[in-house]
């Protein structure tokens, strides 16, 4: 639930100029009407950035002028915040294992993207495409079987539904996989698209590659 009395005034995501892993905080951001100064940094400004951060690296949230870092920590304060975290301690373990199943197909694909050897690099790719994406869109596609309201979770968007939202158009968008054979994944995408306010976010979002 939101604490109204204790919402933070100034909010800050600090990342690179890219969806990547602030992208779920952005999100939930935007669907709570929540303002927030987007700051992105190019490969020319981030050295002077970094030693500015808790850990060296982004994305960063900063809260009425404290900074803190680790993307699932962000993502995770960002839904308990703003209400994307479920209303009972069951539903929130039911949103953490939707978006730990997703961490998990993030680890296979990180393989093949930081592979130097072409060939090996090629076969993890093929593996993701042929054999980890259908597995781990499988377990989604069940989970939201079993849930029975189009969302994972209760009858409402949280952070697993960002989170699934975001991993399947990343992924979608370079071709590793295809939502075609699971019609129930189409339409929490649609859900999630057709919110006016994440709508309106969309609509103004800049297109990157990542």
């Amino acid at each position: 639930m939101c604490h109204k009395e204790m919402a933070p005034q100034n909010i800050k995501i600090i990342y690179f100029d890219a969806r990547g892993r602030a992208e779920v905080s952005r999100l939930m951001l935007a669907a709570a009407g929540q303002k927030f100064e987007d700051v992105r940094h190019t490969k020319e400004t981030w050295p002077t950035e970094k030693p500015n951060t808790p850990f060296g690296q982004l994305p960063v949230i900063e809260i009425d002028g404290k900074r803190f870092a680790q993307s699932v920590a962000i993502a995770n304060y960002v839904a308990r915040e703003f209400g994307f975290y479920g209303k009972t301690n069951l539903e929130g373990l039911e949103i953490d294992q939707v978006v730990q199943l997703g961490m998990d197909f993030l680890s296979a694909a990180v393989k093949s993207y930081h592979e130097k050897d072409e060939a090996k690099k090629a076969e993890l790719n093929k593996s993701l495409k042929e054999v980890e994406a259908p597995k781990y869109l499988a377990f989604f596609e069940k989970l939201l079987k079993e849930s029975g309201t189009g969302y994972f979770v209760g009858e409402a968007l949280t952070l697993a539904d960002f989170f699934v939202y975001d991993l399947t158009y990343a992924f979608g968008k370079r071709g590793v996989l295809s939502l075609d054979s699971y019609p129930l994944l189409q339409e929490l995408q649609n859900k999630v698209e057709s919110n006016e306010k994440i709508k309106a976010y969309l609509a103004e979002r800049k297109e990157t590659e990542n």
